[in-house]
This record gives structure tokens, C-alpha cells and sequence, in this order.
């Protein structure tokens, strides 16, 4: 017993002076990254207001025609009309992407520098003077880690009081990534540490994955480790005296007794984090699938789609902005869903919003019959949507539909984003598979099986702390998690002085051996 005892205390001691440093870090971005949120992106509501107001009358092709012209025929996924360089543009998406001029039919070729900074100077509604080339992005960098796919793109930096960075992608002539210097201080305050979101690690994918789940499996061992040298140090005095049964004294003292009390917390929060990685793949087991047309019936049909009646569009929008238009197929029938915004709002173009938020407010979106031009406010019927599910698995049954007015444990939006009612269709299969499902839009919004609800409350419950009776209980989240933060940080700030003090000493007496 003494002899594991002694292992224990060694083993937690230079395992902490390992991983000491680690968890300092995790403890103070933790709580950054409550209010400052993850990596800095261009939200859609902000790409959204970017966007030029659509001009109908300049739209000379049809969907129909512009498909053809395109040489996509039959590939596109996805159809949508939007402003391109102040000219209004198809965007076709099916295995590659390819932006179609409405006005004459031209494709878009990759843009030059000039024409890439103009596309940054509207976006920010600066003059082009303002707008500096940085360089030409080839391979991420610190900001463009989440959106390697939008590569390369023209970096260009804005003389503002923010600190504005742009980045617009040479193929697409969009802006593709925008920050602030806020919004970069708070990453590295934040996101960066916490998650070990170095741009030379994380581009080393398996590199940065073993090294956060390794780092983590040994900071779950750590934690253990100092919870059971919690017990096993205590001495049990007759009679009992708190203070005597403590074997410490000085910082070491304080380092106890803080890991005794909030040890359990840094525990359950590293081994959430490292369930995050999903290190064993359990949770990769799938469900029920249904086929990706399940509500739509199909892949659009262009020839329903007629764009030129200028004057339709302009009673439509009564007096917004329309910014976007996509071509979908519902239920066997053709919509438009139409995206717009306040024009008042978005001439007034507030450019800097909260660090990470989508948006001050949701964009209205419309759908639009394509045979009437009549806007469709009632949502699509339950019954037709239970049909839908239960012809594409003909072989299971369904135990039990409701309609949701608020959102439910694993199906939710802290920022109130997600679409609500929502209808929540569960089935006896093995997996206990839940299909959620909104009645507006006739959209699949979210499928989870019975590991992804283990997983829900193993990673979300445990390391954000998102339990129902507290989370919703705010500021009081707010303050406990805080607290419990600064003392898992006391605790490893102690942990960290403590450990590199004895490791001097180690090597002062190792050094003074060899002598």
C-alpha cells in the first residue's frame, strides 16, 4: 500500500509537470470561449446583408437556359440566383461549382487582384484606397483553418479602426473569410488555446488529432490520479480536526485542498474534451437513413422556374432587399425560397457585430409558389411528412410523433436559431432512431440514434454543462461555471508553480551529483 502510494504521488507529481501548463491554458480560454465562442467566421447573416439588392431587370436567362449554357446539365444540386460583381449570378452546385452571368450567359472566370479588392472594398463599403493586398493565401493560415476548401483566396487588410481582414476567393468573387482585430485577440485569448488551434499543429491533421487525444487521455490520468491522492493523504485524527488532517503546508496545502474540492470538475471537462475527438468511434454507428429527395421528391425541375418578371419581384419584396433566390423542389412542387432583408437595414450596413454571432437578427425567408408568385405561409402537414418517412423505410415503425413549440434536450439552439415548431419522429429501431423535421420548409434537420444522445450528455452535458435546470437559469450558469473555472485554474496555477519548483530542484541536485 505504501509503495502505491509513493507511485501515486510521483507519478502525479512530473505528470503534472507535464501536462500542469496544459491545463492552465484550457481552464482560462474556458472561460473566454463563453461569451467569445469558437473561431472567427463570415456569418451568413452578414454575407447576406453584404449581398447587392438583386436586379430582376438585368436577368435575361432562365434557370432552365443557364443550365444548358453551363454544361452542368443534370448535375446541380443546387440552384441559386445572387449578385456577383454587381451583376446578378447563377450559382450551380453539384460536383464542382460554377457561377453563371443571368445577364448574358458568361461564366465566371477566375478574377483578377483589382477585381478581387473591388469585391472586398463593397463589401465593406470602403473606397478601394482603403483596401491593401496582404498576399495570395495558397495553404490555410490562422484564419482560414475552417474554410480550406474556399482556397485559395486574396488576403487584403482594411484601414479601419477594427483592424479589418478580408479574404476573397479569386474563383468565386466572394468574400469567403472577414475578421476583426477583436475578433483575432479573442481567438487567441480563446478558441486557439483551447483547442490547440496552432496553424503549424491543426494543418497536420493526424498530428494535431494525436496529440489532443493523447494530451487528453493523460490529463484525465492526472486528474484521477491527484482525486485519489485526495483520499488517500487525508489522515483521519482522533478526534477529528480538519486542519491536522491535512498533511501539507503552504502552497502545497492550498494545492490540496482546492483539488480536492474541484477536482472532480477538471476531471469530467478534460474527459469530455476528449470525447470530442471521439478517440474510440463509437458514437460513428449510424442509424436509420432515409435518401437525401425524401421530402423533395426529386432534383428540381429549372423549367418551372421563370426569373424575368421585374415587376413581380419588386410587389414582392414590398419594399426589402431581395439578396438571394434558390430554386427547390417541396413535396412535388416548385418554390422559390426567396432570402431578404430590411432595406432600411441593410442600407444602413452596421458592418461589426458581436465576435461570432450569425447575425443581430434571422434574414426573412420566403417561399415562393413558382407558378403564382404567391408567398406560402402554412407549414406542410404532418401527416404528409410521416408519409414521406414512413415510404422511405417501408420495414420500420414509427412509436411516436409530437410537434415541438420549444426545443428539447437534443435538439437545440442556445442562440435560438433553429427552426421552431419542429416535428420530432421517433422509431422502433434498433438504434432508437429520431428523426427531426420542420413543417415549414418540409427539411430534414437532424437525425440522432440512441449513441448520439449517450454522447450528447457525455460531451455537451459534461463539458459545457448544458443540463436544462441550470443552463437555462442564466446568469446563474454563468457564475457557477465561472467559479468552477477559476478554481480548476487556482489549482493548476499552483500545480504548475509547485511542479517546476521541484523540477529546479531536481536538476540543481542532478547537476550537483555530476559535479
Amino acid at each position: 500500500m505504501r509503495l502505491l502510494r509513493r507511485f501515486l504521488v510521483l507519478s502525479h507529481r512530473y505528470l503534472g509537470i507535464a501536462l500542469s501548463l496544459l491545463f492552465v491554458m484550457w481552464f482560462a480560454s474556458g472561460i473566454v470561449m463563453i461569451y467569445a465562442g469558437g473561431m472567427p467566421q463570415l456569418s451568413p447573416q452578414l454575407r447576406l446583408e453584404r449581398l447587392p439588392t438583386l436586379d430582376f431587370a438585368r436577368v435575361q436567362l432562365s434557370p432552365a437556359e443557364v443550365m444548358q449554357k453551363s454544361g452542368m446539365a443534370g448535375e446541380a444540386a443546387r440552384v441559386s440566383l445572387s449578385s456577383v460583381m454587381d451583376r446578378p449570378a447563377y450559382r450551380l452546385q453539384g460536383s464542382r461549382l460554377e457561377t453563371v452571368f443571368a445577364d448574358t450567359g458568361e461564366v465566371l472566370q477566375e478574377i483578377s487582384l483589382e477585381q478581387a479588392r473591388a469585391v472586398a472594398s463593397r463589401f465593406v463599403n470602403l473606397p478601394e484606397d482603403k483596401v491593401r493586398f496582404v498576399r495570395t493565401v495558397d495553404e490555410p493560415d490562422q484564419w482560414m483553418l475552417q474554410q480550406e476548401r474556399e482556397l485559395p483566396a486574396h488576403k487584403f487588410r482594411v484601414d479601419d479602426a477594427d483592424g479589418t481582414e478580408i479574404y476573397v476567393s479569386p474563383y468565386f468573387a466572394e468574400v469567403v473569410q472577414f475578421t476583426t482585430r477583436k475578433q483575432r485577440a479573442l481567438a487567441w485569448a480563446g478558441t486557439i488555446p483551447h483547442w490547440l488551434y496552432f496553424t503549424s499543429l491543426r494543418t497536420h491533421q493526424p498530428l494535431w488529432y494525436k496529440v489532443v487525444v493523447w494530451s487528453s487521455g493523460l490529463g484525465c490520468v492526472l486528474a484521477a490520479m491527484g482525486l485519489i491522492l485526495a483520499f488517500t493523504q487525508f489522515r483521519r485524527t482522533r478526534p477529528f480536526k480538519l486542519s491536522a488532517s491535512i498533511p501539507y503546508a503552504g502552497w502545497m496545502r492550498w494545492h490540496y485542498i482546492l483539488g480536492a474540492l474541484f477536482g472532480v470538475f477538471a476531471l469530467t471537462w478534460v474527459f469530455s474534451g476528449l470525447l470530442s475527438m471521439e478517440p474510440f468511434a463509437w458514437t460513428n454507428a449510424t442509424g436509420l437513413e432515409v435518401p437525401g429527395d425524401v421530402f423533395s421528391g426529386g432534383p428540381p425541375q429549372l423549367e418551372q422556374f421563370e426569373v424575368n418578371n421585374a415587376a413581380s419581384w419588386r410587389q414582392l419584396a414590398n419594399g426589402r432587399s431581395i439578396k438571394e433566390v434558390q430554386f427547390v423542389r417541396i413535396q412535388d412542387e416548385h418554390y422559390y425560397a426567396v432570402r431578404l432583408v430590411d432595406a432600411a437595414e441593410s442600407a444602413r450596413e452596421r458592418l461589426h457585430q458581436p465576435y461570432n454571432v450569425a447575425g443581430r437578427r434571422a434574414a426573412d425567408e420566403l417561399l415562393v409558389d413558382a407558378r403564382t408568385l404567391q408567398v406560402r405561409h402554412e407549414p406542410f402537414s404532418v401527416d404528409s411528412l410521416l408519409a414521406r418517412l414512413q415510404a422511405a423505410l417501408p420495414d420500420e415503425h414509427i412509436v411516436e410523433h409530437t410537434l415541438l413549440s420549444d426545443y428539447d434536450a437534443y435538439y437545440y439552439s442556445r442562440a435560438r436559431r433553429s427552426p421552431l415548431p419542429v416535428l420530432r419522429v421517433k422509431f422502433g429501431d434498433e438504434a432508437q432512431t429520431w428523426f427531426y423535421v420542420d413543417p415549414q420548409k418540409s427539411e430534414l434537420l437532424a437525425v440522432v440514434h440512441r449513441l448520439n444522445r449517450v454522447e450528447r450528455w457525455l460531451y455537451n452535458g459534461l463539458h459545457s454543462l448544458d443540463f436544462s435546470f441550470w443552463y437555462d437559469k442564466r446568469p446563474l450558469w454563468d457564475i457557477s461555471v465561472i467559479a468552477l473555472c477559476l478554481g480548476g485554474l487556482a489549482t493548476s496555477c499552483i500545480g504548475l508553480f509547485l511542479g517546476f519548483k521541484r523540477l529546479r530542484r531536481d536538476l540543481s541536485r542532478l547537476g550537483g551529483g555530476e559535479r
